[in-house]
């Protein structure tokens, strides 16, 4: 086995641990549902309940019911096979937002990355995360330490700077936020560099002045280069469940969102959201997190995922 395969392997491993408690509720759910039952019109519903009490959401639970019915209604179906159809269905709405987080440089000059998202989704960590991986494939990165509120996270990104072999650009705490992303993408542009990478302060969804300070953020990094920024990812926290589905609406309403990375996903009992998110907005799926090591955040692979989701090898 390759040192690649060996890593994958470890990965899925973990990945299958961290959405234990999901799996562990929806695997109990249909062990009490398909133990000797036709797939009638109770056993749809029980399963539709199950799937929402996993955090998929009404419509996602009916689309995915549905999908599970077709072609199968009053048959006898196994536990081990129900399984396979509702990872089979969940794949589908998850394949289409399966997408990595683009590394190459932008026509216009380094690919500029906002991280955005509310207190404690792990922004700073998944932006070093992200570092490490790009510059595994050789890309040249600079970090820009935009939280400018908070000692603590400048400190973090600058520690996975250091480990990453990445240059950090930071100002005193309270410095402009605006003004350090419009100098890292002058300097990214300058130093010629792939990648620049710009954390930003949590910021909650209903606050409306620290969302104004977002949008001018993303103006400015506009005044030096009109294509930029080129992605705007936003860390969702999994175990926040259903409430992740507020945040991506009010940052989509606020700034141009272009994709996901949703951290924290080993001991919550609400993976299910994820799937909820694909279906609702489509934003491409860039990363998975979890847990706190630099090897714990990985490409977002719908199938494994779907997988994992219902208790399966994957």
């Amino acid at each position: 086995m390759s040192e690649e395969q060996t890593s994958k392997g470890g990965w899925l491993s973990r990945l299958r641990a961290g959405l234990k408690k999901t799996s562990s509720r929806i695997g109990d759910g249909l062990v009490g549902i398909f133990t000797k039952r036709k797939l009638d019109a109770e056993t749809l519903e029980e399963l539709e309940e199950l799937l929402i009490q996993a955090d998929l959401g009404p419509a996602t639970a009916a689309k995915v019911t549905a999908g599970l019915a077709k072609g199968r209604y009053g048959q006898d179906l196994g536990l081990d096979e129900i399984k396979a159809l509702l990872a089979d269905e969940i794949a589908k709405i998850l394949e289409p937002v399966a997408q990595p987080l683009n590394f190459a440089p932008a026509a216009s000059g380094p690919r500029v990355v906002v991280m955005v998202g509310v207190n404690g989704t792990g922004k700073t960590t998944t932006l070093g995360k992200l570092s490490s991986a790009a510059v595994a494939q050789r890309r040249r990165v600079l970090l820009a330490a935009g939280d400018t509120f908070r000692a603590a996270a400048v400190e973090q990104l600058e520690v996975w700077g250091q480990r990453a072999g990445v240059p950090v650009l930071k100002r005193e705490t309270g410095a402009d936020a605006a003004g350090l992303a419009f100098d890292a993408v002058e300097r990214g542009r300058r130093d010629g560099m792939d990648l620049v990478f710009i954390d930003t302060a949590g910021r909650l969804h209903n606050k409306a002045g620290l969302m104004a300070e977002l949008q001018k953020i993303v103006r400015v990094i506009g005044k030096v280069d009109p294509e930029a920024p080129h992605e705007i990812v936003l860390a969702l926290d999994a175990t926040t469940g259903q409430n992740a589905i507020n945040q991506v609406e009010t940052f989509k309403s606020m700034v141009p969102l272009t994709g996901l990375v949703l951290t924290k996903l080993d001991g919550t009992a609400k993976g299910g959201v994820l799937v909820a998110l694909a279906d609702r907005f489509g934003l491409p799926v860039h990363a998975v997190g979890v847990g706190e090591g630099i090897d714990d955040l990985k490409p977002f692979e719908a199938r494994a995922f779907a997988r994992a989701l219902v208790g399966l090898e994957t």
